[in-house]
């Protein structure tokens, strides 16, 4: 297993010489490139970042997973678990610290901790992804990506609690 990397580096390293391609040289070129994406990439993740300290702050996030809770509970999600479907798509941080405390409230082994646990692994962080894609992409409608992608986030949601409901 600790070779992986390693060998993995030569074989690339023996395919661009292969290539005729100077590896070093294309590496500086590709990480001078990174310079100017990291610079349009900033505002993008700010604006994400912002947004989600506000939501949670505000206590927004409380108000809509509480509006939610219902709605969850009718696709097999515990209303325990509206919270962190909610803030899963926003942060993976407040969503990891979300799991710790349901960890610490059910306990590690429960039906709850499961489903978070599921949940957690089988979501993404929708709009930090997106954040990161589009600032690279040229076109900027991200209306119906993030759609999908939010939908598809609740799908892996509900077959996360029906799977950990069976297992």
């Amino acid at each position: 297993m600790k070779y992986i990397l390693p060998v993995m580096f030569l074989l690339i390293l023996a395919y661009a010489l292969y290539k005729k391609v100077k590896p070093y040289d294309a590496f500086v070129s590709g990480a001078g490139q990174a310079i100017p994406f990291a610079v349009k990439l900033f505002p993008y993740l700010a604006a994400i970042f912002v947004l989600t300290e506000l939501f949670e702050a505000s206590g927004a996030s409380d108000a809509v997973s509480r509006f939610l809770a219902p709605a969850f509970r009718l696709l097999g999600i515990p209303e325990e678990l509206s919270k962190l479907v909610l803030i899963k798509p926003f942060s993976g941080n407040g969503a990891l610290a979300l799991l710790t405390e349901i960890y610490k409230t059910y306990g590690v082994d429960s039906y709850i901790a499961r489903c978070a646990s599921v949940i957690y692994g089988s979501s993404e962080t929708v709009f930090y992804v997106a954040a990161v894609y589009f600032a690279g992409a040229k076109t900027k409608n991200l209306t119906a990506p993030i759609l999908i992608s939010l939908f598809a986030s609740l799908c892996a949601c509900v077959f996360a609690c029906f799977i950990c409901l069976v297992m």
